[in-house]
């Protein structure tokens, strides 16, 4: 049974559908790849042409397997900075591509226009993310970083689900949140870079320091 006013989708909700893959691929790509094509193997939604191919059954064990591992990995302090380390690569390109295929039937100016769109959404989110839990892993503790990942996957979903039944709030939410990104990604680069100073200058000074019994 599909979501009524997404049988067929018009102009104002392909725009927030590109915005919400591409925001939400810098965070979970994994989730978008089968939470999307989940909801269009299961009639739920009607997906434009150029997402269709989320929803072959091949396509969904795949992401459905990545989401899994990303699910785990995500939850261990120190790997979930590398693994955010090594999808700096995959996710902003995805989040690129899947906001085009939205506009798949439509102009290539269209596409391109998505594409730069969701890959701008998908940096920022990425790279908000990936900032903000290499500062929370600085914690001993794992339940902060386990908040945070839970916390990342609910704003997933919840722009996904308001994508699909309410636009507007879609793309509200979504400007809120690109907003917050721009002003968290310059405190949390800066405090890594202090942190980085003062790890780095300790090592130099322990180096530097002379050891008991030899010659000063």
């Amino acid at each position: 049974m599909s979501i009524p006013g997404f049988a067929l989708l018009d102009t104002w909700q392909l725009v927030t559908l590109a915005a919400a893959v591409g925001w939400a691929s810098g965070i979970r790509l994994y989730a978008v790849l089968f939470i999307v094509g989940g909801l269009g193997y299961l009639d739920v939604v009607e997906l434009p042409a150029g997402l269709a191919a989320l929803a072959h059954p091949w396509v969904l064990a795949a992401s459905g397997f990545m989401f899994a591992v990303e699910f785990f990995a995500d939850k261990i302090p120190g790997v979930d900075t590398l693994w955010d380390t090594v999808h700096t690569f995959i996710r902003i390109p995805a989040g690129a591509a899947l906001a085009a295929s939205v506009f798949g039937d439509s102009s290539a100016a269209a596409a391109l226009a998505a594409a730069i769109l969701g890959g701008s959404l998908a940096a920022g989110s990425h790279f908000a993310k990936a900032g903000s839990r290499a500062v929370i892993n600085t914690s001993p503790e794992p339940f902060s970083n386990w908040a945070a990942s839970f916390g990342e996957e609910l704003a997933v979903g919840t722009v996904l689900w308001l994508a699909f039944t309410h636009p507007i709030a879609a793309l509200t939410v979504i400007v809120a949140l690109t907003a917050f990104a721009i002003w968290l990604i310059p405190k949390v680069w800066r405090f890594v870079r202090a942190l980085l100073a003062r790890v780095t200058g300790a090592s130099a000074r322990h180096d530097g320091a002379p050891r008991r019994g030899a010659d000063v």
